[in-house]
């Protein structure tokens, strides 16, 4: 398990990805180009993976109260400008962002924000 401040980043097996996000197909196949795992509302800095060989597929979360996945043949890395690289081996990744209770809103909670 790894986590890059508001971004927990969980290893799976791919039967573990629902069928619902593999269906609706990757992103992109070149993550490097569009790979950002969660964007700075003040800051402007991102979360994103850079994916050895330049090779891996993100399939987007649906809402904000679903997890995104991401699968790297190759392994790669996670960056932020304020925080450490974290590198990641071959594999199926879910990626969940933080959340926080809202109690005066009409749902409960929100994403927390970066």
């Amino acid at each position: 398990m790894y986590r890059q401040g508001d971004v927990l980043i969980v290893p799976v097996t791919e039967s573990a990805v629902p069928e619902g996000a593999r269906a609706a197909g990757p992103k992109n196949r070149r993550p490097r180009e569009s790979m950002v795992l969660a964007l700075g509302e003040s800051t402007g800095h991102a979360h994103a993976l850079v994916a050895t060989r330049d090779e891996g597929d993100f399939y987007p979360a649906p809402s904000e109260s679903e997890p995104a996945y991401v699968f790297l043949p190759y392994g790669g890395k996670v960056v932020h400008e304020e925080h450490g690289t974290i590198p990641l081996p071959e594999g199926w990744f879910k990626v969940v962002r933080q959340r926080e209770y809202e109690p005066s809103a009409l749902r409960s909670f929100r994403v927390v924000a970066d």
